[in-house]
């Protein structure tokens, strides 16, 4: 693959809760863009973001925003108005996948298999409990692990959880409750149209949370995962069909809980990220890297796959 230069703006920061991965990801990005011969616009995205996109007139946005609004349909919304050509997933998709409730509406009709569960008013928690512990409690429309609180009988949450106590339910209005699964954590990168390794992921301490994520050194990452080839292959192609059931482009990454004590059919996706990190600790570059496809390549792959969809621009 070869592309002819490229005028690239990366777009990255913004005000949510992942601004700091968003920052990481982007840098990233835009130092593989730079290694490759291709001009580079960083932009940190504030209320403007629409009249710097404009003057900038980039030949393609690479969008390394993480979490609201940059991966839930409202900057693709505007870069779709603005005629833009970007990378990842667009508007519908964004708007779907975001949002966990709707996820789980548009995949576990086709078979997809997830955890049940319902969305709660956060102040009924201090009340009485949604599903029987241990349960799970999460924002409806957040990423990386943002706000996750696991509920457990001999927890210090309180029974009911008691509302000085910190959690969730002090940031967010309402909540998505579901059934706590045990188990190994598992994720599986989709790039293009095709499934690459699953990782295991293995906390040194508590759960796979956002610190867990993004602290070096917090979790180790087995890659690929130690698991039977049935649980590998099912992991594979659930991201896959996922992937295009919601209509991703570019690079998504889907996560699993898997209890190893029921085989395959203990095995539950949990959601799908539109926009997956792309900082030195994430995992769709570590996956990638271990198929021999470096990072600067794998940058690259993303921004000819958006300018395939606009119509070209690609040299062969």
């Amino acid at each position: 693959m070869t592309l002819k230069p490229l005028h690239v703006a990366v777009l990255m920061g913004g005000w949510s809760a992942e601004r700091p991965v968003s920052l990481s990801s982007g840098e990233g990005v835009a130092k593989a863009l730079e290694s490759r011969g291709h001009r580079v616009t960083r932009i940190d995205m504030d209320r403007d973001v629409a009249a710097r996109l404009a003057e900038t007139k980039a030949d393609v946005i690479f969008n390394a925003l993480h979490g609201v609004p940059g991966e839930d349909g409202t900057v693709q919304g505007m870069m779709d108005l603005m005629g833009l050509t970007y990378t990842h997933s667009g508007l519908a998709t964004s708007v779907i996948a975001i949002d966990k409730q709707l996820t789980k509406q548009a995949l576990v009709p086709h078979g997809i298999p997830m955890p049940g569960g319902h969305i709660v008013a956060s102040e009924s928690l201090f009340t009485a409990d949604p599903l029987p512990r241990p349960y799970v409690l999460k924002p409806v429309n957040e990423g990386s692990s943002v706000g996750v609180a696991i509920v457990t009988a001999e927890g210090n949450y309180g029974n009911p959880i008691a509302r000085d106590s910190v959690g969730p339910w002090q940031d967010f209005p309402e909540l998505l409750a579901e059934p706590y699964i045990r188990g190994r954590e598992l994720t599986t990168a989709v790039l293009g149209d095709e499934a690459l390794l699953v990782t295991e992921l293995r906390p040194k301490s508590g759960f796979y949370d956002f610190d867990a994520k993004y602290t070096d050194g917090m979790t180790e990452h087995v890659c690929p995962a130690d698991i039977p080839a049935e649980i590998s292959e099912a992991c594979k192609a659930i991201a896959l069909r996922a992937h295009q059931l919601l209509g991703c482009n570019g690079a998504s990454r889907a996560d699993f809980r898997w209890d190893d004590n029921l085989g395959v059919e203990g095995l539950f996706l949990l959601e799908v990220n539109t926009q997956p990190g792309m900082t030195p600790l994430s995992l769709v570059p570590e996956q990638a890297a271990k198929l021999g496809i470096d990072y600067a390549t794998l940058v690259e792959t993303i921004v000819e796959e958006a300018l395939n969809r606009a119509g070209g621009h690609k040299d062969g």
